[in-house]
């Protein structure tokens, strides 16, 4: 059994920061990259970041490109995401997952999911 896990989410105000964790467990697998998405209400998840874990090599969708860090701790299985500069449409609950195999901005290439963080940027 594979478990990924976030942590990190919470109540935020504009202009704040915040950093996301997620931890891998469970069984052995092989990934290519670990990533962020996010799903508003209403709307459709997309991709936020992503991170290749071989060598670190980070990739931005372009609303987060500047204001965000994406980064990995290899001995832990853990990836971290640095949001800066908040804006209230951030608010969206993250998910973290495991496998880019078909790139690393592409959904459907990640095969191992998270149960998501909640994140509300709200003044």
């Amino acid at each position: 059994q594979v478990q990924l896990v976030e942590s990190g989410g919470g109540l935020v105000q504009p202009g704040n920061s915040l950093r996301l964790s997620c931890a891998i467990s469970g069984r052995t697998f092989s990934f290519y990259a670990m990533g962020w998405f996010r799903q508003a209400p209403g709307k459709e998840r997309e991709f936020v970041a992503a991170i290749r874990w071989s060598d670190g090599f980070p990739y931005y969708a372009h609303f987060v490109a500047g204001r965000s860090t994406i980064s990995r701790d290899n001995a832990k299985n853990t990836t971290y995401l640095q949001m800066n500069s908040l804006k209230f449409e951030d608010t969206a609950v993250y998910y973290c997952a495991a496998g880019g195999f078909q790139g690393l901005g592409k959904i459907d290439g990640y095969d191992h999911w998270g149960q998501g963080t909640q994140v509300t940027v709200s003044s």
